[in-house]
């Protein structure tokens, strides 16, 4: 039950890291600088607290994401728990009760007879009426 908690926290982590990064402002500034649109682009959150808040965000994040991979991991190697493991395994038969092993050479077979006995009544065939 932990485990798949611990795996819906991980994605949901995975998707909040991903969209923050996304929102992130490049380093070189945005489309309207290289077109020559002026210094002060605005951003969501302001110029300079927008940074600050999601580079705070995607650290955060950032940690989470590799803590959960390394205890996801420790949990993995471990081994969790099967559907099958409180099964108990079914008990050897005794050697005693087995069946005796059919014999090596297999009987002569006999040919089939290629016509019916004499006594035997021969019904001819006819064909159905149209």
């Amino acid at each position: 039950m932990l485990y798949y908690l611990l795996v819906t926290i991980y994605v949901l982590v995975c998707f909040i890291l991903i969209g923050v990064i996304l929102l992130q402002q490049g380093k070189g500034g945005d489309i309207a600088n290289a077109f020559g649109g002026g210094g002060g682009s605005q951003a969501v959150f302001g110029a300079r607290s927008g940074a600050t808040l999601l580079t705070r965000a995607t650290s955060v994040l950032a940690v989470l994401f590799i803590v959960l991979s390394l205890v996801l991991t420790a949990i993995g190697q471990r081994g969790g728990s099967s559907v099958v493991g409180g099964i108990d395994a079914p008990a050897p038969v005794p050697a005693s009760a087995l069946p005796a092993p059919a014999p090596a050479t297999p009987a002569p077979a006999t040919p089939a007879p290629a016509t019916p006995p004499a006594d035997t009544p021969v019904t001819p065939v006819t064909p159905p009426k149209q």
